[in-house]
């Protein structure tokens, strides 16, 4: 039996970057790099820019009982990807809790890329019940719609019957597509 070593010096590469990956992509009880004052002012810089930017997402947070703002994730892979970023439960314009949001997910990918997202929260039992502690699968929850460009010229900002309104902004890399597929949100407790 023939031994093929680029063979498996790939294999192992591939291995170490999927490990990396998925470290990333699942974050660490003891993980806080960001303070709470950052993640605070990050999360409402994004949202004002994103408001500046978008007058249908600006009109759609005027309703929102909450709005969960994600300003700064980072997305990275090649076959196997993740994703992580750090941010603020603003309610009435005030930081309330602060969340995390991970994905990882495996098929044909490669590239890095940083992106932003705000979760907008039109009920206050949606807002309550994906707050509540536990970890919650965005990515796979039916009342969650995510408004991309194709949506967004269909919007009716005037009648929006669904709980969770997602925006993606700021999207620079080399990665196509956005989703929220596989996405979880969990609260963290930031330094101070």
């Amino acid at each position: 039996m023939k031994i093929d070593h680029q063979q498996i010096t790939r294999r192992l590469a591939v291995g170490g970057i999927a490990a990396a990956l998925l470290t990333l992509a699942i974050p660490s009880p003891v993980y806080a790099a960001s303070s709470k004052a950052d993640i605070e002012a990050k999360s409402r810089a994004a949202l004002k820019a994103l408001y500046a930017a978008n007058p249908k997402a600006a009109a759609v947070g005027k309703r929102a009982k909450g709005v969960m703002v994600f300003p700064n994730i980072i997305k990275g892979g090649l076959v196997i990807a993740g994703s992580s970023g750090d941010g603020a439960l603003l309610v009435s314009g005030k930081p309330t809790r602060f969340f995390n949001t991970s994905s990882a997910s495996i098929g044909l990918q490669a590239g890095a890329q940083g992106y932003g997202y705000a979760l907008f929260f039109m009920t206050d039992q949606k807002m309550a019940e994906t707050t509540n502690g536990t970890t919650w699968d965005a990515g796979s929850d039916g009342s969650v719609v995510l408004v991309d460009k194709g949506a967004e010229a269909s919007l009716d900002t005037a009648n929006l019957n669904k709980a969770v309104y997602a925006f993606v902004f700021d999207q620079k890399g080399l990665m196509a597509g956005i989703s929220l597929k596989g996405s979880r949100i969990k609260e963290i407790h930031p330094k101070q």
